[in-house]
């Protein structure tokens, strides 16, 4: 993926990303990683999201406004749903469970109302970073392409976060996003829950109170608080 482009065209990205990850792009396996994905395009798979969207969350938050990270598996797997952030879902589409899950837990945390929608480009225009962990999916087959190289990328993207001058808040929900921990140094806030989805988020996602956390960490060293809050309509 040495020229930036994918199946469907040339993937948009922030120019300080494409220089932090310059090496990365350049890497062997990312060259068989574009194999991959033509070759599972050109098989007639249909993967989401759409090329241009593979980066939108590095595109839309660059490393130097990065305040939050939240991590989360791979893209939603059903038409029309995934845009290249984490939780998030295109204008229209019905609001997925976890996302539901994480808007309970805000209306507990800071009574912010839930909205009608699960389009969250606002927080990452505010410098939350939506990361999904593997970038790609195949149409109604979650997980299937996990071990094809996208873990190494965003490992990669991870510790370049984790090198910035400033603090960070990591949000880490559930055992997968958890491993990252790991490899990030304390000087950071690293906030552990449960993950959201309905099959865990009553172990203690809900009631976790990371959002009123991790804005009064960010007032704490001088930065901006996020506003949770998402525009009515998208």
């Amino acid at each position: 993926m040495t020229d930036n482009t994918g199946p469907e065209g040339d993937v948009r990205l922030n120019p300080q990303w494409r220089t932090a990850l310059a090496d990365e792009f350049a890497a062997p396996y990312m060259a068989l990683l574009k194999q991959f994905l033509l070759e599972r395009k050109a098989a007639g798979k249909h993967i989401f999201p759409p090329g241009s969207h593979w980066f939108r969350a590095l595109d839309l938050t660059p490393p130097d406004k990065v305040r939050v990270v939240i991590l989360g598996q791979d893209p939603y797997h059903g038409p029309g749903q995934a845009h290249g952030l984490c939780f998030s879902v295109q204008p229209g589409v019905p609001v997925p469970p976890s996302l539901l899950n994480i808007y309970k837990e805000l209306e507990r945390d800071l009574g912010i109302a839930r909205p009608a929608h699960g389009f969250l480009e606002s927080w990452a225009q505010q410098g939350v970073l939506l990361l999904n962990t593997v970038l790609t999916v195949e149409m109604g087959d979650a997980g299937s392409h996990q071990g094809r190289g996208w873990e190494r990328f965003t490992d990669a993207v991870i510790a370049r976060v984790n090198a910035l001058e400033h603090p960070v808040v990591f949000l880490l929900w559930g055992a997968h996003a958890q491993k990252k921990a790991a490899k990030l140094d304390s000087r950071h806030l690293v906030l552990k829950a449960p993950h959201p989805s309905p099959l865990s988020a009553h172990r203690g996602f809900l009631g976790c109170g990371h959002f009123s956390q991790a804005n009064a960490f960010l007032e704490a060293a001088g930065m901006a608080p996020i506003d949770w809050r998402l525009p009515e309509t998208p």
